[in-house]
């Protein structure tokens, strides 16, 4: 599919004619700014498969608006879009039409690529038949559970996800830093004036699991427990590790951890890890601990010079789930577990719902990778909606003045805390 396939579609024309209309390009979102009129804000995005596709038109009509993204973080398929986002280019430049193109040229169902009793029986769980059928094509797949601990190598998305980087020279974690630092002539700074450094800006954080020291992992922070040069890994490491679905996909093995005593206060300090250090770590898919990281860049003590807007897929909790089938119940156990962290963040900080865009993904499967390309425009229009009208109904004045009234209660509970122990 060509790029103009999507941002030359009639709706997303319409969407872009209707939000210059009404001026929203001079619109305040942030405090931090270029020379070249763009505003910076933090981006988290949250996983759900395919459904990607979706985040990207979200992005797409933020960057027509000249908005720019500073720290950035994802899990699943939001790490995937983080990190291609990350690699497209520098801060200052859009992002979202190089990203388009890498998702939308790619046959996703290539992802597939289990043998022919794993796609087979990938197709029966989508098509919706019934529990017998299931447990019928279910017996010919025991051994990739048994074995493997999934239906998919995943080796196809890896060496897609590398191959994309290494497209725009970014073979290691180094070259993606480096990339990560570099920003417009005149710097990205304040309405003040005061400068940002790249420490301000550069942040990626993909969520992943670690489930044999149980540990919510996030790369590339925390990839010094794992490797020994973290500067010599490649990203696409990290997103293959975030992006492993429970059963769809094998966990993502990785051998030889390092050891030793400053290794293991390494493991207690980031990780919390007090035991032995394993020669061998599993990893799963974020999204079981912590599928929609929107806390990563809060700061309770003050009022941010950047928002963190923060994009899902799909509503929220909107109806009960219906239990009566046993992978209708599975799929219950897993979204309860994958969401819970989250939801216990914004029910704690109803701060944030000023922040946060839902995207409609209507009757769209998050594990449909043969996803048609009608299929694909739609959700990518979705997210164009979506983030058309939140734009519209954000308020930074209002937000700053909620924020600061937040940090001055968090700030007087915190003496509070400290008076009574200090007694």
């Amino acid at each position: 599919m060509k790029v103009e396939q999507f941002t030359g579609n009639a709706a997303i024309l319409h969407i872009l004619d209707e939000l210059n209309e009404k001026g929203i390009k001079e619109k305040q979102f942030s405090d931090v700014v270029d020379d070249l009129g763009n505003q910076y804000v933090d981006l988290v995005q949250e996983g759900g498969g395919v459904l990607g596709i979706a985040l990207a038109g979200y992005t797409y009509v933020l960057e027509q608006m000249d908005i720019r993204f500073l720290q950035l973080a994802g899990t699943s398929a939001g790490a995937i879009n983080t990190m291609l986002m990350a690699a497209a280019g520098k801060v200052h430049e859009e992002k979202a039409c190089w990203m388009l193109d890498k998702l939308a040229n790619k046959n996703l169902s290539d992802f597939i690529d289990g043998d022919s009793d794993a796609r087979d029986f990938v197709d029966v769980l989508l098509s919706g038949a019934g529990n017998l059928k299931i447990g019928m094509k279910g017996m010919q797949v025991i051994d990739n559970f048994r074995d493997d601990f999934g239906l998919n190598p995943g080796k196809n998305f890896h060496q897609w996800i590398k191959n994309i980087l290494s497209q725009n020279n970014i073979k290691t974690l180094a070259d993606l830093e480096k990339l990560r630092e570099q920003q417009p002539d005149g710097g990205i700074k304040t309405r003040k004036g005061e400068s940002r450094t790249p420490d301000r800006f550069k942040r990626v954080a993909l969520i992943t699991a670690d489930i044999t020291t149980e540990t919510k992992v996030e790369f590339p922070r925390m990839a010094e427990l794992y490797w020994e040069n973290k500067e010599q890994v490649n990203p696409a490491d990290f997103v293959r590790a975030s992006m492993s679905i429970p059963m769809f996909f094998h966990p993502y093995k990785v051998s030889n951890i390092p050891y030793g005593p400053e290794r293991w206060k390494k493991w207690k300090e980031l990780a919390g890890y007090i035991g032995n250090i394993p020669n061998e770590v599993l990893f799963m898919d974020g999204g079981i601990m912590s599928n929609f990281p929107i806390d990563l860049f809060h700061n309770f003590s003050k009022v941010p010079d950047a928002p963190t807007f923060g994009v899902k897929l799909g509503l929220d909790r909107v109806e009960a789930n219906k239990n009566d089938k046993f992978f209708g119940l599975l799929g219950s156990i897993f979204d309860s577990a994958r969401h819970v962290h989250d939801y216990d963040f914004i029910m704690r900080n109803p701060d944030y719902k000023h922040l946060l865009c839902f995207i409609e993904t209507g009757g769209h499967n998050w594990l449909n990778f043969n996803i048609s390309d009608d299929d694909k425009v739609d959700l990518f229009i979705r997210g164009a909606r979506a983030a058309a009208g939140f734009l519209q109904g954000f308020d930074w004045d209002h937000y700053k003045n909620i924020r600061a009234q937040a940090a001055k209660l968090y700030q007087y509970d915190k003496a509070t805390d400290d008076q009574v122990l200090s007694a």
